[in-house]
């Protein structure tokens, strides 16, 4: 973030976060908890669960991934997942930010995970989960689950808050009566120059050959699929920091976050993980965003300092991507996913929740990763341990949902 960036976090000498218009000194803490706070990042365009938490023990897995399956722990391989049980492995680009939390029990990952509510397009199920309705309800509401959630916590519609948004906008879930804080992130700028400089490699190295005009032809089509590609990566993402950004921005959002305990409630999205083509396998697009993204969480526990262990990250997507790679060597939307959820107080170095088989026949409509926690009953058991909610708070919270308690807090 530039420094005129982080200087519209601020308030100059008075100092503070604006919440509706009110410097955050004039603000009090949401009632009803414990100093306990959740951070929550929305990994939008939905990633590839089966590629962070790798089934390496089932055979099915390496059948229907004969490009993109991450290699059965070796410790002498580089490339290969790294164990964290008897079934499941992690991604090599998130060992060092992540394994010494497994490890230290800070890290859980709950898979089968995800809404009842099937829908494969990012925007509909983006929404469905950020306003937390019942899978067989149409969306009515216009307030999302957190910012139910902070009215639950004690937080009076336009007088305070405990909730902060580093968003480009107000997202979804923390929308509602209750006014939450909105700091966005810089979004960094792209180009087209390494692309354009290979273009132009091969025009000339083709200049003059039988074969230029072909060439011509096919690096247009190749740059249509590819524009194609990225309109549809960038709308999944809703504007959404992608993981390299957030790398950088993280440990800024760890320190406010730390200088201003009275926030109980955080927002982050990461996008940029939509990966229908060349996903990549211990290398590639997809290795590229888990780095970010596992270094941007590990600067944000830094930042956080102490608070850490009164801190729990939970990262969630709207939904799955297909058990079988695509002809493209990238995988579609899917169903179930996994949910992660980290920090000084978790009650981690275990995998989490129900576990069902990954045989062909036990798959989603014959191409998902079935949904067997459902995420609102999995967050609703996070929020009553640590804020004491009674049944009504999280009926309010989540209407309809059962209460999970997987003994991660």
């Amino acid at each position: 973030m530039r420094r005129r960036g982080f200087l519209r976090l601020s308030l100059g000498c008075a100092g503070g976060l604006v919440v509706g218009g009110l410097p955050w000194r004039l603000l009090a803490a949401p009632t009803g908890g414990s100093g306990a706070r959740v951070v929550l990042v929305f990994l939008r365009g939905a990633y590839d669960a089966l590629s962070v938490l790798v089934p390496y023990s089932e055979p099915f897995y390496y059948e229907a991934r004969p490009n993109i399956a991450l290699g059965r722990p070796d410790r002498a391989s580089p490339d290969a997942a790294l164990s964290l049980d008897g079934r499941w492995a992690l991604h090599p680009s998130l060992g060092d930010a992540l394994m010494p939390l497994w490890q230290a029990g800070q890290l859980a990952f709950v898979p089968f995970s995800g809404t009842g509510f099937v829908s494969r397009s990012h925007f509909q199920a983006q929404d469905w989960v950020e306003f937390g309705q019942a899978p067989d309800a149409r969306p009515s509401s216009s307030d999302g689950f957190l910012n139910r959630l902070l009215a639950r916590l004690g937080a009076p519609a336009a007088t305070r808050s405990g909730g902060v948004s580093f968003t480009q906008t107000m997202p979804p879930v923390f929308q509602g009566k209750v006014q939450v804080a909105n700091s966005p992130l810089t979004l960094p700028r792209g180009g087209r120059g390494v692309e354009a400089d290979y273009e132009s490699l091969l025009l000339r190295m083709y200049s003059g050959h039988p074969l230029e005009e072909t060439v011509r032809d096919g690096l247009g089509l190749r740059r249509e699929i590819t524009r194609e590609i990225a309109e549809e990566m960038q709308a999944a993402s809703r504007e959404a920091l992608p993981a390299g950004s957030f790398a950088l921005e993280a440990g800024r959002v760890g320190k406010l976050l730390h200088e201003h305990p009275g926030y109980s409630l955080a927002f982050v999205d990461v996008g940029g993980w939509d990966t229908h083509a060349g996903q990549g396998a211990a290398q590639g697009a997809l290795a590229n965003r888990l780095n970010g993204l596992g270094d941007g969480l590990k600067a944000l526990a830094d930042g956080l300092g102490p608070q850490w262990e009164k801190t729990v990250v939970v990262v969630i997507s709207e939904f799955g991507r297909t058990f079988r790679e695509n002809g493209s060597r990238g995988t579609d939307h899917g169903h179930g996913s996994a949910i992660w959820v980290l920090g000084g107080s978790v009650r981690g170095g275990a995998i989490r929740g129900e576990q069902g088989g990954l045989k062909p026949g036990d798959l989603h409509e014959d191409r998902d990763l079935p949904v067997l926690n459902e995420y609102r009953a999995v967050l609703g058991g996070i929020f009553q341990k640590l804020y004491g909610l009674r049944q009504d708070d999280l009926t309010e919270v989540f209407p309809g949902a059962s209460v999970l308690d997987l003994g991660l807090v």
